[in-house]
């Protein structure tokens, strides 16, 4: 049998914070911040091989079984609700998902007393449930990018999207009306993985709470 562990990492601030956890634990990453257009990384004495991948694709990755392991955000696990086993918090990467609008409808507004909401959103699924759950019918807009932009140009009163200083909402004139979830880093992994190699796995996930506390 392969013994040979895959970790699935993607790129930006989450790859550079992993790598320095990873590092603690005397696993060795380093070499992915070598080489920006390699998207494979094999550390043969240390029997690892690391993906670079797109944020939302670490899910299908590893429940794919591509992956044994992935790090990847609890917004993007919330939104697409795969078969995996999440046993960490990593700690990083600390923000939280909103429902925001505009300051001016925000004034008078109380949302325990919406009935319906016209929503923009990166995370429909997400927004559907939450609204679903309070009983509000809500038209889900999806959008790819610049949320902030939807209730300024009419496209929807509110939005969903993550803040983490809430700067970006202020300065398109919005404020945060609820939360939805709080949101970090996690750790996930294969759920077959965990059977095969539990000791090898097992002994990550220890070494990884011991260090995070």
């Amino acid at each position: 049998m392969n013994s040979t562990l895959t970790i699935a990492i993607p790129k930006g601030r989450i790859l550079t914070e992993s790598i320095q956890l990873f590092s603690r634990i005397g696993i060795d990453l380093s070499g992915m911040l070598d080489d920006s257009r390699k998207l494979i990384f094999d550390y043969p004495d240390q029997l690892v091989r690391a993906l670079i991948v797109r944020a939302t694709d670490v899910p299908t990755y590893v429940e794919h079984g591509c992956a044994d392991l992935g790090i990847v955000g609890k917004d993007t696990l919330l939104e697409q609700d795969k078969d995996l086993y999440e046993p960490l918090d990593l700690k990083f990467g600390y923000c939280r998902m909103v429902v925001a609008e505009p300051a001016g409808l925000a004034t008078g507004d109380d949302p325990t007393r919406w009935t319906h909401v016209r929503v923009a959103t990166k995370y429909p699924h997400v927004a559907e449930q939450h609204f679903a759950a309070k009983g509000v019918q809500a038209e889900i807009i999806k959008l790819y990018g610049s949320i902030e932009l939807a209730p300024l140009v009419g496209l929807s009163e509110r939005i969903v999207d993550l803040v983490s200083t809430g700067e970006t909402l202020r300065q398109n004139g919005l404020c945060e009306v609820e939360t939805i979830a709080e949101i970090t880093t996690r750790l996930v992994v294969n759920r077959a993985s965990l059977k095969t190699r539990h000791q090898r796995i097992r002994g990550i996930i220890d070494g990884l709470e011991a260090i995070l506390g």
